[in-house]
């Protein structure tokens, strides 16, 4: 089972007064870099949420974005400040007793001045927002679990492709290698048979240089280990734990073996069986940089 970096998830959590909205973006990246935009309300969260995060995702660019939304009746809560009420109402009374005023002190005399009665936005439980925050991150990490296993099994198909294709070009490889030898031997024995009259030459010497030539061009070995590199690779599909690196390091190892291919290669042929062997390589690791 594989699992994409790239993703997206959505979570709302609805408590009393109070709506928390969590959103997690992933993309691609070598570990896991998590980083958490919230309002300062849940400051004394943040570490919370990333602990959730880090202990859901092991990779990637991981970009979570907390909001939180007051009801109509928690957003405007009039409160009064009694002291500076009690020093209005003193104030006027007084100035009523000094100036021998008739007018009696009313309550519309002292809330219409600044700052006795103030709107203030209603101060949520901590616990309740902790409570939404959590129960919200983790329904936009189970949106972004599924986008990422669906785009996991569409980049399962693509590499599974691509591997067929290598396998058959590989077969292609196994093929045509053990020929080579055979017909430089053929080459060599027909220009040392027109240059027979006059020339003598060592039977022993071209024996020899034959079997060097063999040897240089033998890539048996890197067949064999190129071959057990895809099988541990498909075994890979089926792991329950992340494998991105670990395809990494089998791509890397399959295209050391390949190298050495053509580096070995003294056939025109061969050498383009290999260069299309290294361009399906390419193009797996590209799909493997984007696996958790």
């Amino acid at each position: 089972m594989l699992n994409s970096m790239t993703g997206y998830g959505k979570g709302e959590v609805r408590q009393d007064d109070v709506t928390v909205t969590v959103e997690i973006k992933t993309v691609n990246h070598r570990h896991a870099d998590i980083s958490v935009k919230l309002p300062r309300t849940f400051l004394t969260l943040e570490n919370g949420v990333r602990k959730q995060i880090g202990q859901a995702l092991s990779r990637g660019k991981i970009d979570v974005y907390v909001n939180y939304e007051l009801s109509s009746a928690a957003k405007a809560v009039p409160t009064l400040d009694r002291q500076l009420a009690a020093a209005y109402h003193q104030l006027f009374a007084g100035m009523a007793d000094e100036f021998k005023l008739q007018d009696h002190v009313t309550i519309a005399h002292i809330i219409n001045q600044r700052d006795v009665v103030l709107i203030k936005e209603a101060e949520i439980d901590e616990a309740t927002l902790g409570a939404c925050l959590n129960r919200a991150t983790a329904v936009a990490l189970e949106q972004l679990f599924a986008m990422r296993l669906a785009e996991g099994e569409e980049t399962r198909r693509d590499i599974d492709e691509r591997l067929n294709a290598a396998e058959i070009i590989l077969a292609g490889i196994a093929e045509r290698a053990p020929q080579i030898p055979l017909e430089w031997q053929g080459k060599l024995t027909e220009r040392l048979a027109k240059l027979q009259q006059g020339i003598e030459w060592d039977p022993q010497r071209v024996a020899q240089e034959i079997a060097i030539f063999t040897d240089r061009c033998d890539i048996s070995e890197e067949l064999a280990r190129f071959k057990s590199h895809l099988v541990q690779f498909r075994a890979l599909f089926n792991d329950e734990e992340p494998v991105g690196r670990k395809m990494d390091f089998l791509v890397q190892e399959l295209n050391r073996e390949v190298n050495t291919m053509g580096s070995k290669s003294n056939d025109a042929g061969l050498t383009m069986l290999v260069v299309s062997l290294k361009s399906e390589l390419e193009k797996i690791r590209e799909q493997v940089q984007n696996i958790e």
